[in-house]
């Protein structure tokens, strides 16, 4: 039985690493795309029928390309700073849950690679650490540019991290948990259950929440767009300014891990907000192996439908690139410090109110 588990769990692992891996590569294919859409062009259509193969081809380039190393650099930092942010950013998919146990030869298959109690904290605190792969390689670079986009990559994420925090915190006053397997059970299978409408509770309290809970989504999602640099919080990375910002240095496959491990990211947050606030795994319209009496299928319906809503979060991200402007620093320390945060904790102090009702 034990050997079965390891097995299973080592399986388990390299799936979900690849699945992560696989939804970073094509991410940046969707980028092209929807910027080629909304710039009315093609986008690259070369490498495979409409270009499908275009991630594959750039790995491969990535990993021919010569390797290129600044003289007065610190080389181990240096070799350090992508390898933090990499795997920072594949640790965070071991607690995401993708739908509940599959049942195989009448045992119990858990969907999540590790199902701990404080999963929630446990993102974030990973998600927080990824900063130092950032600071490293900045400061390590030797390079001002880089070191710039590293000081600003570091206070971006410091300050965006403290109104996700207090939404988090709103959330486990209702629900009174952080494990995000449990949380998307609570959402159970109707849409007006999910935490956006108020969560799974019933009563006045249930429609009073439904306002504030969604300001706490948009204040989440809001703010993991900083959490990941994406635009209109792009700064550390601002082109105009700082050539590349912390990664100016970086070639080959040290720079392509900086550049998956941002891509893994806008998956990772996506599918945090999701667990949190839209059913997690739990389909809105019911599933069809209860009504083909088919129960091995609900697992990989729930599979589907939570890929579904990460996978359309992370389109979102992209179309807001090519819609909005960059921000400058100073705004986006506003936009933080004197906006979402009292937000956030007003929302907060309102959602303990209504929970003691």
């Amino acid at each position: 039985m034990e050997y079965t588990f390891l097995i299973y769990k080592l399986i388990l692992i390299l799936v979900v690493f690849t699945i992560t891996l696989l939804i970073a590569l094509y991410s940046t294919y969707a980028e092209r795309k929807v910027a080629a859409f909304m710039q009315d062009r093609l986008g690259p259509d070369r490498a495979g029928p409409g270009g499908i193969l275009q991630p594959l081809a750039d790995g491969i380039k990535m990993f021919t390309k010569e390797e290129i190393m600044p003289n007065t650099s610190d080389r181990l930092l240096f070799l350090l700073g992508p390898v933090i942010a990499m795997l920072t950013a594949l640790m965070t998919s071991a607690v995401i849950p993708w739908g509940s146990d599959l049942i195989i030869g009448g045992k119990h298959f858990s969907l999540m690679v590790a199902n701990i109690n404080i999963a929630v904290l446990y993102v974030f605190g990973v998600v927080s650490m990824g900063v130092y792969g950032i600071l490293i390689g900045g400061w390590a670079s030797n390079n001002k540019f880089s070191l710039i986009g590293a000081i600003r990559a570091s206070s971006q994420m410091i300050s965006y991290e403290i109104p996700t925090l207090l939404v988090i915190l709103s959330i486990i006053m209702i629900t009174g948990t952080m494990n995000l397997n449990t949380l998307s059970e609570m959402q159970t299978s109707s849409i007006w259950n999910w935490m956006i409408f108020g969560g799974p509770g019933t009563g006045i309290s249930k429609y009073l929440l439904i306002p504030f809970m969604f300001i706490g989504f948009l204040v989440i999602y809001i703010s993991t767009l900083a959490e990941v640099n994406r635009t209109p919080f792009d700064i550390p990375e601002a082109e105009s300014e700082l050539v590349s910002g912390y990664h100016t240095e970086y070639s080959g496959m040290k720079f392509a891990m900086f550049f998956l491990s941002e891509y893994a990211n806008m998956f990772i947050v996506s599918a945090i907000v999701v667990a949190l606030f839209l059913g997690g795994y739990q389909s809105p319209f019911g599933y069809l192996g209860n009504l083909f009496h088919a129960p091995w299928l609900i697992p990989i319906e729930q599979f589907f439908w939570f890929a579904f809503k990460g996978i359309f979060f992370v389109f979102v991200q992209i179309w807001l690139r090519w819609t909005l402007p960059r921000l400058r620093v100073d705004q986006l320390m506003t936009v933080s410090w004197k906006y979402l945060i009292p937000i956030a904790f007003v929302n907060l102090i309102i959602i303990g109110l209504i929970t003691l009702l």
